[in-house]
């Protein structure tokens, strides 16, 4: 029986990658807002080619990285859109905190009215 592959991003190979966007994004803000502080404070997007194809990443960075500066980026050989330096975790929190926000604001939205009603 032949031995399974290793499939882990040590062992992914790697394509160069181009910053496309280096964006500031105010962690404080998040705070006030969702409670949820963040020290990192640059969005960095970028897009490297596997095989012909472009696939894009982003993930956040406590240093600013210029546009166009290339980098190294492993990739994952059975799904190249997978990669390394992308924060899949980031992605998937925010729509439970965007959902919170909206519920948070329909519910302060009818304490409001009921209190306007209830002075009358």
């Amino acid at each position: 029986m032949a031995p399974e592959p290793d499939l882990s991003p040590s062992s992914w190979p790697k394509a160069i990658a181009t910053v496309t966007a280096c964006t500031y994004t105010a962690g404080a803000g998040r705070a006030i807002a969702f409670g949820v502080p963040t020290p990192r404070h640059f969005l960095i997007a970028f897009n490297y080619f596997v095989d012909g194809e472009l696939y894009t990443g982003q993930f956040s960075s406590k240093e600013p990285i210029p546009q166009s500066s290339l980098f190294p980026v492993a990739y994952n050989p059975e799904s190249p859109r997978e990669n390394e330096r992308s924060d899949l975790s980031a992605a998937g929190t925010r729509a439970p905190v965007f959902l919170i926000g909206i519920i948070g604001s329909i519910v302060l939205s009818l304490v409001w009215l009921t209190l306007l009603r209830g002075c009358n």
